[in-house]
């Protein structure tokens, strides 16, 4: 029988919470549910689970709480599903170890891909330090830390995100529209050419291992390991 991947989903409104533990039941997934912060943290105190999706804005421990109680405790992807969308909320959800920030309305269809695409990082990538290892590049997701032989690397949250999802999709042409949807979302009315930007930009911070990144003639980008 295949092993399911197992989710806890802290979630204080219940509606919600019900509808996207069921979509996810039935995407093959085991899930445990959680109202408030204090009993995300006793179910992380008493299993082991292959993701975390948190609220922010619980009852008791807020969301960065329990993220940060988990970090102590063991090296799990995180997602935050939250409505603070801000970009300053987004980045201090990144600073206390989120993987992933999910705002609130979302598509539990694009939920499910960021969910597989970081189990798929943490199963496949990841090495003994929580570090994700390609030649002289390396990255660790929990605090979004990446350097080249080395030296850190500073990018702005769009370049990490694309970094990100070109390593989760390796060796697949990816067009400019697939990109866009997955690091803007379906909803972004900018030009595609906002997706050449970017990847110019992450070109020059990765330096020598930026050969990574190819450009495929009249489709977009493929990232070769």
């Amino acid at each position: 029988m295949e092993e399911k991947y197992r989710i806890l989903l802290a979630e204080d409104d219940k509606a919600l919470c019900d509808i996207t533990a069921l979509f996810f039941r039935k995407n093959g997934f085991e899930v445990d549910t959680a109202v408030n912060g204090d009993e995300a943290c006793s179910c992380v105190d008493k299993n082991r689970y292959d993701i975390i999706i948190l609220d922010i804005m619980m009852p008791g421990k807020d969301g960065k709480e329990v993220c940060r109680y988990i970090r102590k405790k063991y090296d799990v992807p995180v997602i935050f599903l939250t409505a603070l969308g801000e970009e300053n909320d987004i980045v201090n959800g990144y600073e206390v170890g989120a993987d992933e920030y999910v705002t609130k309305p979302f598509s539990t269809k694009l939920l499910l891909v960021k969910v597989n695409a970081l189990i798929n990082r943490y199963h496949g990538l990841l090495v003994k330090n929580g570090r994700i290892v390609i030649d002289e590049l390396e990255i660790e997701p929990a605090r979004r830390y990446v350097t080249v032989n080395g030296r850190e690397v500073v990018m702005a949250p769009k370049e990490y995100e694309l970094l990100m999802y070109f390593i989760d999709n390796k060796n697949i042409a990816l067009s400019r529209d697939k990109i866009l949807d997955a690091i803007w979302g379906m909803d972004y009315e900018g030009y595609d050419r906002a997706v050449d930007t970017h990847v110019k930009k992450l070109r020059a911070a990765l330096g020598s291992a930026s050969r990574h990144i190819e450009t495929v003639l009249k489709v977009g980008y493929m990232w070769k390991n």
